[in-house]
């Protein structure tokens, strides 16, 4: 797209924006935002606008709290839903006041596993994202109720998909913001819903994942639903995944594709999916990063909890689709849409590029469904599992060389810290399911 400064502050009067909202991400994945008025759009633009870090989960200590807005131009979009006083946003990279990128922004850790892939050869990462999520409907002060919006099942239509019409909205806006939307269907369970968005260089990819949540969540509450990305809200149904499809280009060619190998695939993507199964177990605390993800993660719901790979078959955590040439790719079916886009992106991309780098070699397919087999069997065949609860995925991530590095030092205290809290919390909170097991047998 290639947006100017001038053409920026050309758009803004054209379309009458009367504010703009300068968007970032905190450490925990959650989307921030300073909002200032199109008066202030020039200075925003030359970089000159600052915000106060340590109010930013994991972000500075007060001391250090000066940090400055740093404006993608490209990100530029005019949300269609406010048709008074019209707002738009542009995300942006933090920078510390002496001009240097801030180290636990993550979509600077992203940018700086992206340079490493570079300084390889490759120079651009390509993900398709499938982020799934729940409609709840909503009660009369507009807080989400546990009554879900529908009955239906995978792939259901009207009358039993009750969430089409929004869901058909929410397409028609990010199409209208520059989305170009692949598929959009009814998942699995009651009430769960599945767009898919063409592939794009991931940063873009992680900033439209972003976006789509907030779409999401927006359109929805204009239709009295409340949207969750939560990854596992129900008991005995599926949950939420966010397959994350990914490759590596060399200028046009995909580095995946190898006509001459009987799968399609080069020694590059053999290598990188090494990399992903050698440091899946390690990566967890990112890719599923709250204490609800490892309740997605079990057995029985089609959500990959094995660290395995296959051509086909989608019991384990990764797959090939069937596609070839561009699009061969590698689906990477663990991370659910609580993660952090960029975080998430980042520490698979270096443990592939790990994988890569040290030519790892790439375990057998398991063709056959790892759900039925039993644990001596999957011992026996090398499969291991992910880690069972946030804890253990904590654990996992200190003792990686290669994800803490992804991470950083800063980003890598700050998570750790304030994921430790959460465990602690949910550790010692007395739960419902206590009470009714305990309550009354002891």
């Amino acid at each position: 797209m290639g947006y100017t400064k001038e053409a920026i502050l050309k758009m803004a009067k054209e379309e009458n924006v009367r504010f703009i909202r300068l968007q970032f991400t905190d450490l925990l994945g959650s989307i921030k935002n300073v909002e200032i008025p199109v008066s202030q759009l020039q200075k925003a633009v030359d970089n000159l606008m600052m915000f106060d870090g340590s109010s930013i989960e994991g972000y500075a200590r007060i001391e250090e709290s000066d940090m400055y807005l740093y404006p993608d131009l490209d990100t530029w979009v005019v949300f269609p839903w406010v048709a008074e006083e019209r707002v738009a946003r542009l995300i942006c990279d933090i920078y510390m006041p002496d001009g240097t990128p801030f180290a636990g922004d993550p979509r600077g850790i992203l940018k700086r596993c992206l340079r490493e892939a570079e300084e390889m050869g490759y120079s651009s990462m390509k993900v398709g994202p499938e982020p799934e999520f729940f409609l709840f409907k909503t009660d009369a002060q507009g807080n989400p109720t546990m009554e879900l919006n529908d009955k239906a099942g995978y792939f259901d239509l009207a009358p039993l998909d009750l969430g089409e019409n929004c869901r058909r909205e929410i397409v028609l806006t990010l199409e209208e913001m520059g989305f170009e939307v692949e598929a959009s269907h009814h998942e699995v369970a009651p009430g769960q819903h599945e767009i898919d968005f063409k592939y794009e260089d991931a940063i873009k990819a992680a900033d439209q994942i972003q976006t789509f949540k907030l779409v999401v969540k927006t359109i929805a509450r204009e239709h009295g639903l409340h949207a969750t990305f939560m990854p596992k809200p129900l008991y005995g149904v599926s949950g939420s995944g966010m397959h994350c499809h990914q490759s590596l280009f060399k200028g046009k060619e995909n580095a995946f594709y190898d006509e001459s190998d009987e799968l399609g695939l080069s020694s590059t993507a053999r290598f990188y999916m090494a990399g992903i199964l050698k440091h899946a177990r390690a990566f967890a605390a990112i890719t599923n990063s709250t204490v609800n993800s490892y309740k997605r993660l079990v057995p029985g719901y089609e959500a990959p909890c094995y660290v395995a790979w296959s051509g086909s078959n989608r019991s384990p955590m990764i797959r090939i689709p069937a596609s070839r040439g561009l699009s061969t790719r590698v689906e990477v079916r663990n991370p659910d849409p609580a993660a952090n886009p960029y975080l998430a992106l980042a520490v698979m991309l270096k443990a592939g590029l790990d994988g890569i780098k040290n030519e790892l070699e790439l375990p057998a397919p398991v063709d056959r469904n790892i759900y039925v087999m039993s644990e001596e069997e999957r011992i026996e065949a090398g499969i291991p599992s992910l880690p069972a609860d946030l804890k253990e995925a904590l654990n996992e991530m200190l003792r990686s060389e290669v994800i803490t590095s992804a991470l950083g030092d800063h980003a890598l205290a700050y998570f750790y810290e304030l994921k430790e809290i959460e465990w602690d919390m949910y550790r010692t909170r007395v739960h419902q399911w206590e009470l009714d097991q305990y309550m009354t047998m002891y």
